[in-house]
């Protein structure tokens, strides 16, 4: 009798476990048969799924491929006017942004170096490098250029990448990034055919700019940067420099200037009342509004100040 009544309970309470384990049993982290971790959002009930962007113009690409996706959450690791993260310091809240997050999604080619310790940190999470398979331009120092994003081609590869590796973290989620990083890479395409069509017939392809942001965009549109006034962004140029620059205006009959918003033109405005040239705003996308469409307009309006520049 007393094993009777032992066997039904264990029964009963067998049942009970299994059924609790198919109620529980879809988690939100495993494991593939390479080791990492791997996301799985499958389930309405799913825990949320963090995505920390390094700075603004990753924080746009992200916002876009996470786009419509309720149980994604993407966050601007630093303040959206940070701009370009040459000289950044991770600040505490930076920090405490990461350690809630699960993915990273940083522009690499060295522009977040300052925070591979940081990383370091934080074994589980895990970085997305937009910057793969992107062949660099030498910049300062013989370094490659980090501005990769300011050319619209490289921003598509960039979308890619973090699509494609996203998909491959997080797999609850994966037809879901790869068909908006798809949607988004048409209108990419639209706004650089658009471009194409308005700037390749200038005959005037010669430009001055201040910081070296532009060696990507210059490329993707055929234009020279005849000099860069500030290697540095902030780094007011020498009494040397300015000379320098002003020889090269007059002898090319350089008539347009370009500075960012994110910088001071003090120097444009000096060396403009010198040759007659003009000076004029041109965005790198490295601040703006948290808006998925902020980068093409972007874009769209240096169209105009170029066709106003170089007509």
């Amino acid at each position: 009798m007393f094993y009777t009544i032992f066997y039904k309970r264990m029964k009963a309470f067998t049942v009970v476990l299994l059924a609790s384990t198919m109620l529980f049993g879809c988690a939100v982290r495993s494991g593939d048969n390479t080791g990492r971790n791997t996301y799985s959002t499958s389930s309405p009930d799913a825990q949320t799924v963090t995505i920390a962007a390094s700075f603004y113009p990753m924080y746009i690409m992200t916002l876009n491929v996470a786009k419509d996706m309720p149980n994604v959450k993407v966050i601007d690791m630093t303040k959206p006017t940070a701009g370009c993260l040459h000289d950044y310091s991770a600040t505490p809240d930076d920090i405490k942004k990461l350690e809630g997050a699960q993915f990273f999604v940083i522009n690499g080619a060295g522009m977040e170096s300052f925070m591979d310790k940081v990383v370091q940190q934080l074994p589980n999470l895990k970085v997305i490098d937009t910057s793969v398979g992107i062949p660099l331009i030498k910049g300062v120092g013989n370094e490659g250029n980090p501005h990769l994003w300011v050319s619209i081609s490289n921003a598509i590869l960039q979308v890619k990448n973090i699509a494609d590796q996203l998909s491959k973290l997080d797999t609850g989620n994966s037809i879901k990034y790869l068909a908006n990083a798809d949607a988004y890479v048409k209108k990419l395409e639209v706004e650089r055919d658009k471009m194409h069509k308005a700037l390749d017939g200038l005959k005037n392809r010669d430009i001055i700019t201040f910081h070296e942001a532009f060696p990507y965009f210059a490329k993707e549109f055929n234009l020279n940067i005849a000099a860069v006034i500030e290697r540095e962004p902030g780094s007011e140029p020498s009494a040397k420099e300015l000379k320098d620059t002003i020889a090269i205006i007059n002898k090319l009959g350089v008539k347009a200037l370009f500075v960012e918003p994110q910088y001071s033109a003090t120097a444009a405005d000096i060396i403009a009342q010198e040759t007659g040239s003009k000076v004029y705003t041109l965005d790198p996308a490295a601040t703006g509004p948290m808006d998925a469409d902020a980068y093409i307009k972007i874009m769209d309006n240096n169209l105009s100040v170029l066709q106003e520049a170089l007509k």
